[in-house]
């Protein structure tokens, strides 16, 4: 069972919505402060990826899968900043892995194809949110990423109750 790192085009994200909305809604249940609340299902996503793929077609996001027999199984985005004072940056965003298939190195492997991938689109600077306390926020650090500082109160976790946020940082170029 090998895992297949690829970047989408929106084609692609366009026809894999299902599997997309699976993930999402997988991590959202397992606790994962990702801006849905509970009770969340898969079809509950949907919009959100087709958003995303509308995005990825306007070349505004660069969206990085893992899968494992043509079924994805992790994903992660990078939101290209688009400000004219601001070509260098993107936001690293919803690094997710099905509960099912962590512990085989995908969110490493996701990290590279889209740090690489934004360094290609002219990227030097990437910037991330991830909950305090989370198991996320735990493998940044090992990834190269440099801590900022926390957030209080910045968001809510999926189930009620105010999430602080920690904020990091990676130059990729």
């Amino acid at each position: 069972m090998t895992a297949t790192i690829r970047i989408f085009d929106a084609t692609s994200a366009r026809a894999a919505i299902p599997d997309l909305c699976e993930v999402l809604a997988d991590c959202i249940n397992g606790g994962a402060s990702l801006g849905f609340m509970l009770p969340f299902q898969p079809q509950d996503g949907e919009a959100y990826w087709s958003d995303i793929a509308t995005e990825v077609e306007k070349g505004g996001i660069i969206l990085g899968v893992a899968e494992i027999d043509g079924r994805v199984i992790g994903t992660v985005q990078v939101g290209l900043a688009s400000k004219p004072n601001q070509p260098h940056r993107g936001d690293l965003m919803k690094l997710l892995v099905h509960r099912s298939s962590r512990g085989l190195g995908l969110s490493r492997r996701l990290m590279a194809a889209v740090e690489e991938e934004a360094a290609r689109r002219g990227r030097s600077l990437l910037v991330l949110d991830t909950a305090t306390g989370s198991e996320a926020e735990k493998i940044y650090p090992r990834f190269g990423w440099q801590r900022v500082g926390v957030i209080p109160d910045y968001a809510l976790w999926p189930q009620g109750g105010f999430c602080d946020t920690t904020i990091f940082y990676k130059r990729i170029g």
